[in-house]
């Protein structure tokens, strides 16, 4: 239903706020307020040559920056009423996305120094609360690389990462236990590997991820059933999503301009 031109490309990402108007971020040091009109209200500079590795907007409105200091080490922060203060650093593991939950909790995702393990981090505040990395039978939940795991926690609680290496959504609960995967759909049409990137809910827990190889939106229902593609709005290079509080759907193209806003919903 709208396109909005950003001004950058390599568009990673992109978080709505509750009044419909979305934050975007690319490899750039510019970070950037639209409306729902799509006309510019805001840019921040921040001293990040290639940007946040991720953006979020926390319960009070404030935007969060996932920053990283180097391979293995990061921080949080947070620009609130024009000023940027640090939450916590992160060390010792590569941060990769990051997202904020119901209860205003930080769910982290990390890879380890020789890219062999990942991991989802809870943080309350500052203080670590709780590490997801391995199901009931120790074998690990998550693909270990440092490719960017996406993450987002559904109206359930349900805490849901597109694992891009592994070409799988892996779902667990809020206590960490495997609830289910889900590796893709081959159609006709829809017939490369499936690989996610951005991955979103809405308001009747649907899962929303995109599909960077088949140039499609995979919606999915809380379950991991698969309910419908996204696939007649031209896009590409589907890269970060968010979903607004009316459920419009906000879609950056990696390496084009834009931003695509999708009325989805019947």
């Amino acid at each position: 239903v709208a396109t909005i031109q950003t001004g950058y490309e390599k568009q990673r990402n992109v978080t709505c706020l509750k009044d419909g108007s979305i934050w975007t971020s690319g490899m750039t040091n510019g970070i950037k307020c639209f409306n729902t009109k799509g006309s510019l209200l805001q840019t921040v500079k921040i001293n990040a040559e290639k940007g946040p590795n991720d953006i979020a907007v926390d319960t009070n409105g404030d935007l969060l920056l996932l920053l990283l200091s180097n391979r293995t080490a990061g921080k949080v922060n947070k620009i609130k009423n024009g000023h940027t203060e640090e939450v916590f650093k992160l060390e010792g593991w590569g941060p990769c996305k990051l997202c904020v939950t119901s209860t205003g909790d930080l769910l982290v995702t990390m890879f380890s120094d020789y890219e062999t393990q990942s991991k989802v981090v809870r943080y309350s505040g500052s203080t670590e609360k709780q590490t997801i990395q391995f199901d009931d039978e120790g074998k690990p939940l998550y693909s270990g690389n440092e490719y960017s795991k996406y993450i987002t926690e559904n109206r359930n609680h349900d805490i849901c990462v597109a694992d891009w290496a592994a070409g799988a959504v892996v779902v667990v609960n809020q206590d960490g236990k495997l609830k289910w995967r889900y590796t893709g759909r081959l159609t006709d049409t829809k017939n490369k590997q499936f690989r996610p990137w951005g991955i979103t809910t809405d308001s009747q827990s649907r899962i929303l991820t995109a599909d960077w190889s088949n140039l499609c939106i995979h919606i999915l229902d809380q379950n991991g059933q698969f309910l419908r593609y996204i696939d007649n709005c031209g896009l590409e290079d589907p890269y970060g999503l968010c979903v607004d509080n009316n459920d419009n759907l906000f879609v950056c193209e990696y390496n084009k301009w834009n931003v695509k806003k999708i009325k989805y919903c019947t």
